[in-house]
């Protein structure tokens, strides 16, 4: 198996079971994951009227397998929601600015220099601050700190191919612009931009997560693993279940995106610079 095969194997392994708990997590969760049983109970123990307790309770004694798998919906629903709405606007914004250059492409570019000039995490901690703690909010943050690099990844592809011949040949035809910019342009930046997809996926899965444990994120009572690590960090040495499940959880998922961005990028043949697109780690 080529390296390029195996990475995509094992990430698809590390990722797949996070779906299927975002799919199915009203059939796979043992206990409803707002219910308060027995508090702080240990991995493997049985609580008082004969529930069993795979992976213990938290401090409200709410179990916490059940919320690692609503969370799995939780953190996948809001960072791929996040992430589309930032390719969306990255997309068109690269387009526009590629395609017709002069005054709009630099009003474009500064604007999007502008915000990749600030450290992200403190991008996002100041959006969420003045906005306040929601979803959308998040959704909001996520889409005004990452479109500007995507949008740098697409404006690129599109002057590079601007003049090419079946670039020239469409617009001499007479076909519509926007028909040149999706037909003729945006497939023409597919490889880089799945890459790059799956990186920001990964990483906008620990923003959301990183919010969470600096109490920025979701409702506390919505399950959401930075929450959970954010809630039990008091207690983490006399019970450090209650944070360690919840880090494995947000690790594995970023270490299968990472998997395979990494095995797309083998199998496309793309250059690392060219995959990353630099994406900003919170």
């Amino acid at each position: 198996m080529r390296a390029g095969q195996f990475s995509i194997a094992a990430g698809a392994i590390l990722i797949g079971p996070w779906i299927l708990c975002a799919l199915f997590a009203g059939w796979l969760a043992p206990y409803d994951p707002l219910r308060s049983m027995t508090p702080l109970e240990f991995p493997l123990s049985h609580g008082p009227t004969g529930q069993f307790f795979v992976l213990g309770t938290d401090e409200l004694g709410r179990d916490i397998l059940s919320r690692l798998i609503f969370g799995a919906r939780t953190v996948l629903v809001w960072a791929g929601l996040a992430t589309l709405v930032a390719y969306t606007i990255g997309i068109a914004t690269g387009l526009v600015a590629g395609f017709y250059r002069g005054r709009i492409d630099r009003l474009l570019s500064f604007g999007g220099n502008v915000v990749l000039s600030f450290p992200v995490l403190v991008l996002y901690i100041l959006l969420i601050t003045k906005l306040g703690a929601s979803g959308i909010n998040i959704v909001l943050a996520v889409t005004f700190a990452n479109s500007p690099a995507i949008f740098r990844v697409v404006r690129a592809v599109a002057i590079d191919l601007r003049d090419r011949d079946f670039v020239l040949a469409s617009i001499t035809q007479g076909e519509s612009s926007i028909r040149i910019m999706l037909v003729d342009i945006l497939p023409n930046a597919s490889g880089p931009l799945t890459v790059d997809a799956c990186l920001r996926l990964g990483y906008t899965a620990i923003t959301i997560g990183v919010l969470g444990f600096l109490g920025l994120g979701l409702s506390p009572e919505t399950p959401d693993w930075g929450g959970m690590v954010n809630a039990g960090r008091a207690i983490a040495i006399g019970f450090p279940h209650v944070v360690v499940f919840p880090c494995i959880a947000i690790s594995s998922l970023m270490l299968g995106l990472s998997l395979l961005a990494d095995g797309l990028r083998e199998k496309k043949h793309l250059p690392i610079a060219a995959a990353e697109t630099e994406p900003q780690v919170p």
